[in-house]
């Protein structure tokens, strides 16, 4: 099993350690110097995160279709508080059993003010790239998404306005669904530069094979239903590529003999 990557970790498991007042007198130098961090992490201000982000979780009913917008908003639950430090982050993560969650049940970290629905306003223009993973390897996978998005390593590589929304993970039948959702789907740079942060960032043995990952807008799935004022929004970037494509073909073709 891949170890957990070093990101953020440096010296948080001594914040959980305390120090025992009848426990034996340190003898060594090492060990003096490790009860001195201990004691110097205690007193430390939580680091905090650059984004202030909300865990949710989806316990859709098998029978429930995600175009029954008003239900699906229902079955979403917000989970704990927002995380605002990497603390909160590390005791959320730790306490939750990615293990133990039900078929067709998922779990998302998106920032604050975003929620994990196709439909929602800052979302409706945005698409997700998807990994398919082994679940003998989806916890630790879901564990450097994660740690991608807070640590910003996702946003620094999407072009000028363009923003992360949040990463989710969805449990099938023998794999876990990792996904990792952006606003906007137009930015064909976003898209290239989001797969490749997260396959320069895996080790070896959790690199996805290419036939176990893709990506698709928003817009594209069978569901997707957004309100009629949204909808206008759509057709109209629909109608702005499409004339873009249609000019840049143009540019491209050989002259006519």
């Amino acid at each position: 099993m891949a170890t957990r990557p070093s990101l953020f970790t440096r010296g948080l498991s001594s914040l959980s350690q305390s120090t025992d007042a009848n426990s034996p007198n340190v003898s060594s130098p090492a060990e003096q110097r490790d009860d001195a961090k201990r004691n110097l992490f205690k007193t430390m201000r939580p680091l905090p995160t650059q984004h202030y982000w909300n865990v949710y979780f989806d316990r859709q009913a098998k029978d429930q279709k995600k175009e029954d917008d008003a239900n699906y908003q229902a079955s979403l639950e917000q989970l704990g508080t927002q995380i605002e430090s990497v603390q909160d982050f590390w005791r959320y993560n730790n306490n939750t059993p990615v293990d133990q969650i039900k078929m067709r049940e998922s779990i998302y970290l998106f920032k604050s003010g975003f929620k994990p629905i196709w439909e929602d306003r800052r979302n409706v223009l945005g698409g997700s790239w998807t990994f398919r993973v082994p679940k003998s390897s989806g916890p630790d996978f879901w564990t450097r998404i994660q740690l991608m998005a807070i640590g910003e390593k996702l946003q620094e590589v999407l072009e000028e306005g363009d923003q992360i929304c949040g990463v989710g993970l969805s449990v099938r039948f023998n794999s876990h669904l990792v996904s990792i959702w952006h606003r906007d789907a137009s930015k064909q740079k976003s898209i290239d530069n989001l797969l490749q942060a997260v396959l320069d960032d895996l080790p070896p043995e959790l690199t996805p094979k290419s036939d176990n990952y893709f990506y698709k807008k928003h817009s594209d799935h069978p569901g997707f239903n957004p309100p009629p004022e949204l909808k206008a929004v759509i057709d109209s970037q629909k109608k702005t590529l499409e004339a873009a494509a249609a000019k840049s073909a143009a540019t491209e073709a050989p002259p006519s003999e």
